[in-house]
């Protein structure tokens, strides 16, 4: 499956301006005295100057020299932009362009030198790791100690807290028509049931408190 080609516009201008500078950078050499080959060679150190200066700056943290040698070959490139802008008579190059041009090549080779093979950044060492002793193992077994048996007196029994003493209920006085009431109430509970009645059925049928009730309980009896 083919993949959709798709223009750059970032792209086309990058690939219109490498070529408006190559062309006037071959054209300046040209002018000041290197024809045939060693034209056309200067554009190209000086591209692959800038791209080493690019390079360097985005994989060293430390970049000063990069931003010098990436000035420089920047300068290069705009100058001779200009220059072959109409500011500059190409038939009659100035002594110092002359010079210029013909010492950049050493000037481009030692910048790319010191680009390509400046040092990288030293890290910190990292601390060795300490391995681990190894556990001398003993030559016999310890004899193992003898046991000693202490007698000793049993523990003493707790004492336990003396039995609260037993609080006498209160005697309740139980209204003579009550019991009366109370003793028919039973009868008739015996009678339908054959058993004696307890105090709760008892209580629940009066409608009396448990104390009252339970003293009703004790004196049916």
């Amino acid at each position: 499956m083919f993949r959709t080609l798709r223009l750059d516009a970032v792209l086309i201008q990058a690939v219109i301006a490498g070529a408006l500078s190559f062309a006037h950078l071959h054209d300046l050499a040209a002018a000041a005295g290197q024809d045939g080959w060693k034209a056309w060679a200067y554009p190209v150190s000086v591209d692959l100057l800038l791209v080493a200066a690019w390079r360097r700056m985005r994989t060293t943290a430390e970049n000063r020299a990069a931003w010098v040698w990436f000035v420089i070959a920047l300068t290069a490139s705009l100058g001779a932009n200009v220059a072959t802008a109409g500011l500059l008579d190409l038939n009659d190059v100035p002594d110092w362009l002359r010079i210029t041009v013909a010492g950049w090549p050493a000037l481009a080779f030692l910048g790319g030198t010191l680009l390509a093979h400046a040092p990288a950044p030293v890290a910190a060492p990292a601390e060795p790791e300490q391995a681990p002793v190894p556990a001398v193992a003993p030559d016999r077994e310890p004899a193992p100690a003898p046991a000693v048996t202490v007698d000793r007196a049993p523990d003493p029994a707790p004492e336990l807290p003396p039995a609260p003493d037993p609080t006498p209920v209160p005697a309740v006085a139980v209204p003579p028509a009550l019991l009366d009431h109370a003793r028919k109430v039973a009868d008739t509970h015996e009678a339908a049931t054959g058993t004696r009645i307890d105090t709760d059925t008892l209580r629940a049928r009066l409608g009396v408190p448990p104390t009252l009730a339970h003293a009703i309980s004790t004196q049916l009896a």
